[in-house]
């Protein structure tokens, strides 16, 4: 097998770091140390350590975006005015294929993602572009069609709590057990989607709040 090459490596290295002690407690040194990299890799290949950041986050959400369009992209060809449960079910479903429980792979897609979603620093959160804002515009379209009496600023709040529910709850399946108890075993597979699209169907289709 092929040795990655430094820019795989300090990539490898960064998402795992960011992932487990946020943006501002992961320092470039302790990536470069991790990467077995010199401390001017960083500001070479990336730039600096936002460039990295957003390099990192687009690894891991280009692939998810993707998934999410053609699901969508399907869902619209069977039926051009789908129910809540398709469009939420194309949403997630993407999520669930990439954060398998009991695969290192999922795992650190899952922290990452979580770590995206609440970490306070402003890299973290103006990273994404047009590319990324499309996929939830597309949506955010598909769900208003679906939803026609709900605010445009209701749905956008339910829309962000599809992605953090799956995310919290993938995490959940790779956390580690404390020691001296037996956790039960996580929810996996194609039980733990069904009850996802349940859950989530039932809050994005709620009346809207009355203020």
């Amino acid at each position: 097998m092929a040795t990655p090459d430094t820019r795989t490596q300090i990539l490898d290295a960064a998402e795992r770091l960011f992932a487990e002690h946020g943006y501002r407690g992961t320092s470039v040194r302790a990536i470069t140390t991790l990467a077995g990299a010199n401390l001017a890799a960083v500001g070479y290949h990336f730039g600096s350590k936002a460039e990295l950041m957003a390099a990192v986050a687009r690894r891991v959400v280009e692939p998810l975006n993707a998934a999410q369009c053609a699901r969508l992209d399907e869902t619209l060809a069977r039926n051009p005015d789908p129910l809540v449960s398709d469009l939420v079910e194309a949403f997630v479903g993407p999520l669930f294929d990439r954060m398998r429980a009991g695969e290192e792979g999922g795992a650190r897609t899952s922290r990452l993602i979580v770590m995206i979603l609440s970490d306070p620093a402003d890299e973290v959160r103006s990273w994404t572009g047009p590319r990324e804002d499309a996929v939830g515009e597309r949506y955010l379209e598909a769900f208003a069609r679906a939803l026609p009496g709900l605010p445009p600023e209701e749905l956008r709040f339910r829309m962000r709590g599809l992605l953090a529910v799956t995310a919290v709850d993938r995490l959940e399946t790779h956390q580690r057990p404390v020691p001296g108890c037996t956790p039960p075993p996580p929810a996996g597979g194609e039980a733990a989607r069904q009850w996802a699209i349940t859950f989530l169907t039932a809050a994005m289709s709620a009346p809207p709040t009355r203020t």
